[in-house]
């Protein structure tokens, strides 16, 4: 095939700097966010739980040690949704609100962490009562909500809306898990360590 260089050219337009990243800026950490909510389920509804993942010392019973651990995490996701407000000139707070407000969130992540183990390997996906099924759901949906949070920190040019609604949709979830699993706990066993 010969091309013929007196034959008029098609251009096509170049595309806007940014546009075609700008689905993806919303899409991976959605796509993130399933994959990892969904794998989590998947993992606890196919794995054999084996009754027990961790204890520690001073507590009567692992069901104590995830329940304290989770009051711990929701106390900390409070003082992240207020250096939130903080950060976002919603509240008057001191310079240093956008360090607690980080290392907050850290801390609340990190005590959330081996609840989920031990909820995941010790007990797996549950659903034989309404509360345990919801707990079950509302678990896998919090750590791939956490991980949209995170992936959006990165981005650039998000709306200013985004990363407040993520962010408050993650702690409403904690919420949640606490209500259907420390608090039921306090409220049935008693509070105990």
């Amino acid at each position: 095939m010969t091309i013929d260089p007196n034959a008029p050219t098609q251009s096509f337009p170049s595309p806007e700097p940014g546009r075609g990243r700008g689905a993806a800026r919303y899409l991976v950490p959605a796509v993130v966010a399933a994959v990892v909510a969904v794998a989590l389920g998947v993992y606890g509804k196919t794995h054999d739980p084996k009754g027990t993942a961790f204890n520690l010392a001073g507590f009567s019973s692992t069901s104590a040690v995830k329940s304290w651990l989770s009051t711990a995490a929701f106390a900390f996701a409070l003082v992240q949704v207020g250096s939130a407000f903080m950060v976002y000139g919603k509240l008057r707070g001191p310079a240093w609100a956008p360090a607690l407000h980080r290392w907050s969130g850290r801390i609340a992540f990190l005590l959330a962490v081996p609840v989920a183990v031990h909820c995941l390997y010790a007990l797996g996906y549950q659903t034989y009562s309404t509360r345990v099924m919801w707990h079950s759901f509302l678990g896998c949906f919090f750590f791939g909500a956490f991980s949209a949070k995170m992936l959006l920190l990165r981005s650039e040019r998000l709306p200013g809306w985004l990363l407040p609604v993520v962010g408050g949709l993650a702690f409403a979830v904690l919420t949640l898990l606490w209500f259907t699993s420390a608090l039921w706990f306090f409220r049935t066993v008693g509070v105990t360590t």
